[in-house]
């Protein structure tokens, strides 16, 4: 198991609130590990760096063919004074597969 240190991370503000007297928008980033990403490395990623205090949402897809084959992953998450830790699982072969999560809150 390693850390995975040189993620990307992408960032989006939609805008878009519950309501229209709701002070907070609905943040999403984009995470993505290189194609050297295995099962059971893990990435952090600190929330309110990018304005999210609560987490509403995580998708991950793993890339077994680079920018082809796409298949939704299962890996397990946590969070912990606001700090996301994700650990990468997946059915085999799950190492050196390239995997992009969508983490979105508000």
């Amino acid at each position: 198991m390693a850390a995975i240190t040189t993620q990307v991370i992408y960032v989006e503000d939609t805008g878009l609130s519950k309501e229209d007297s709701s002070p907070y928008a609905y943040k999403e980033i984009l995470v993505e590990t290189p194609d050297t990403a295995d099962s059971g490395d893990t990435f952090t990623v600190t929330l309110a760096n990018y304005g999210i205090t609560t987490l509403k949402l995580i998708e991950e897809f793993r890339h077994t063919t680079n920018y082809s084959v796409v298949v939704a992953g299962t890996s397990t998450t946590s969070v912990t004074a606001g700090v996301l830790t994700v650990t990468l699982t997946g059915g085999a072969p799950a190492d050196n597969d390239k995997r992009v999560f969508i983490i979105g809150g508000i």
